[in-house]
């Protein structure tokens, strides 16, 4: 807010909010002092003293809380539930166009993605954009929007990506030997790998196995580490890959030119010889959609979700109008909403959310490896 600052909206569960007193926040573990307490209406606001159960206020000045966070009596605490928000699965890349709207965007957006957690930011360290992670088309363009309205910020924005995975669909063993000699003390590591599939949902499971001691257990974490840095950049196309576990099993060191990094080296290296041994498969997010529409429409439109890859789940009514469920490839829903407005002349709606990655079929993964290269 341009004159009261930064505003946290919370909703009373129980008791009397008073302002200026102090609450605590349970998640963060620390204690915040109530300042203004405003009781908002559409844009224009009213100061109050207390808030009881069932209200819902904003308190200005708040300087650690964020959205999900529980605050409560410093005598009585209690934790809620805290909201899960679900991975981004597309992504944008934008850049400023001069350096002051590069210095107002970074300002731009981490407001923003403080106040939306579902918002993920990240840096191309080879293009230096930033890129904008959510979910969905419609998400990141009020993102935009928003940074250009709200922070007169002017952004070069590029195409929506995809946000594919990859996994492996087969259990293999990779042997590597990492080796370096060039005067003074070396680099050598030893390693074996079990590298094997995982259900969905696991993601990246490390287990160490080694009896003996033919790795010593101050190197193992090196192990770990290396295998954690290459998830990011997969081999089938360079998208992160999920739901393995790598197990090592066995290998050998020197006492003199062993190290923990020479055991990360020897990681890296032994994930890139591995995974493509695997099996490795690309997977993309799909989407439950759901079509409201009138009647004479319905055809055409279960045509068009089947023409983009899509499989419909279930049909019903809903007062005049029929509801059309399916699951469609996000990579397919481009543009879906102008196509939906043409084939219904503007009367039928759609929501999408994300559901589950699946498999991509491999005609599709051939061009996604193209369009990647």
């Amino acid at each position: 807010d341009p004159f009261v600052g930064s505003l946290t909206f919370v909703r009373i569960y129980s008791g009397t909010l008073t302002s200026g007193s102090y609450v605590q926040n349970t998640v963060k573990e620390n204690r915040e002092r109530v300042g203004r307490m405003l009781l908002m209406h559409a844009n224009s606001r009213e100061d109050v003293k207390e808030a009881y159960a069932g209200d819902i206020v904003a308190l200005a000045g708040l300087k650690n809380t964020t959205t999900g966070d529980t605050l409560c009596d410093v005598d009585a605490q209690v934790i809620l539930e805290r909201m899960e928000f679900p991975e981004p699965v597309i992504e944008l890349a934008v850049e400023p166009k001069t350096k002051a709207d590069q210095e107002k965007m970074g300002v731009a957006l981490s407001r923003l993605a403080s106040e939306d957690p579902s918002l993920r930011l990240s840096t191309n360290e080879e293009t230096g954009q930033t890129i904008l992670k959510g979910m969905g088309e419609l998400h990141l363009e009020i993102i935009v929007d928003r940074m250009k309205r709200e922070f007169k910020v002017e952004a070069n924005v590029g195409a929506p990506q995809v946000a594919y995975r990859e996994t492996i669909t087969k259990k293999t063993t990779v042997d590597y030997t990492h080796k370096k000699q060039s005067g003074g003390s070396g680099q050598f590591a030893k390693i074996s790998l079990e590298i094997e599939p995982l259900p969905p949902g696991s993601g990246f499971v490390f287990e160490n196995k080694i009896v003996g001691g033919s790795v010593p257990k101050e190197y193992v974490p090196g192990v770990e580490k290396g295998l954690e840095s290459s998830l990011s950049n997969g081999v089938v196309a360079g998208f992160p890959t999920i739901d393995f576990k790598a197990t090592l099993v066995d290998g050998s060191y020197h006492d003199v030119d062993s190290s923990v990094l020479a055991f990360e080296i020897a990681a890296r290296a032994a994930f890139r010889e591995g995974m493509p041994k695997a099996n490795p498969v690309l997977l993309e997010p799909i989407m439950k959609v759901e079509v409201v529409t009138p009647e004479e429409y319905m055809g055409d439109v279960i045509g068009d979700l089947s023409s983009r890859r899509g499989q419909v789940t279930g049909m019903d009514s809903r007062g005049n109008a029929r509801v059309v469920d399916a699951m469609v490839p996000l990579g397919s829903m481009f543009g879906y909403v102008n196509t939906l407005r043409s084939m219904s002349q503007g009367r039928a709606q759609y929501s999408m959310q994300f559901d589950h990655y699946e498999q991509v079929p491999s005609n599709v993964a051939e061009e996604i490896k193209k369009k990647v290269a």
